[in-house]
């Protein structure tokens, strides 16, 4: 069975991080280890919450307590989401050490959480260069939005061309795959929105349509997902095909409930037999 370490933060009420990335992953037949970098009442979208930020001590000793059941061996791959602090990420990035010193097979999945447009960056200082310069650099795989590839490469994308070359950028830090969400570029219609998956010096675009939907959590499932099918079938078009089908039917879901927070739970169905499915183009 496919074993999964997720270090992320996570929510009682609602479902971002650990609480959007988990339960995809059960679902999917794959035993996850989550360990929570924050445990908050709700996600921060709210404007108040309570709860605790953990430090990266705390996630160092839950780690090393599941390297005392003598089982990293079998973890198949680290996730990790935002980051709210460099403390915490120097924890994650340990972690992956441990586990890859337990299985050289082992992948890491790096969610780098820094931004997006119309909010800008929105993490703490110190965190969109740890990206950068240590985690990006670490992973195998990482899954930046649109806005985020750009901080990432140093540049401004806007062609499908200058895309491909902020990925190749990335891939030059160390990734192998690159899975670009909240693709919006010269070509993209302004109904639809665009996933780019990269690999191997190919590239793969699935287009779906654009929701009226606003909610938290939907980057965490899609990171999760696009992880676990390319787990299982080391193919980043069909990791995209699959993923951004189950995301798209999970967010329609909720826009028709007019939900305000995604409905992981109620639409289910959606992560192992999709409503829709899109066409993946290699470009």
């Amino acid at each position: 069975m496919t074993a999964v370490l997720s270090i992320q933060s996570h929510v009682a009420y609602g479902h971002v991080g650990n609480s959007s990335a988990v339960f995809p992953l059960q679902r999917l037949g794959i035993e996850v280890w989550p360990v929570h970098t924050v445990q908050f009442s709700n996600h921060t979208g709210y404007g108040f919450w309570r709860g605790r930020v953990f430090d990266g001590q705390a996630v160092d000793e839950v780690v090393e307590g599941i390297a005392d059941r003598g089982v990293l061996g079998g973890c198949d791959a680290v996730l990790s989401g935002y980051l709210g602090s460099a403390d915490i990420g120097h924890a994650v990035i340990g972690a992956v050490g441990r586990v890859r010193e337990a299985n050289p097979a082992a992948v890491y999945c790096c969610d780098p959480v820094i931004g997006d447009v119309g909010r800008g960056v929105f993490v703490r200082p110190g965190i969109p260069e740890f990206m950068r310069e240590v985690a990006v650099p670490a992973a195998d795989v990482v899954t930046p939005n649109h806005y985020e590839l750009d901080l990432l490469s140093g540049t401004t994308t806007t062609s499908l061309s200058s895309v491909k070359e902020a990925v190749a950028a990335v891939q030059a830090m160390g990734p192998k795959v690159v899975l670009t969400t909240s693709l919006v570029a010269d070509d993209t219609p302004d109904d639809a929105v665009d996933l780019l998956a990269s690999e191997g010096g190919r590239h793969w675009r699935v287009r779906t349509p654009r929701l009226d939907v606003a909610v938290n959590g939907a980057g965490d499932a899609i990171a999760a997902l696009f992880l676990a099918h390319w787990l299982d079938t080391r193919s980043a078009a069909e990791a995209v095909a699959r993923a951004s089908a189950s995301v798209h039917g999970l967010l329609a879901a909720t826009e028709a409930a007019g939900s305000r927070e995604i409905l992981l739970v109620a639409a289910q169905g959606e992560f192992v037999s999709p409503s829709h499915t899109f066409e993946v183009t290699e470009v």
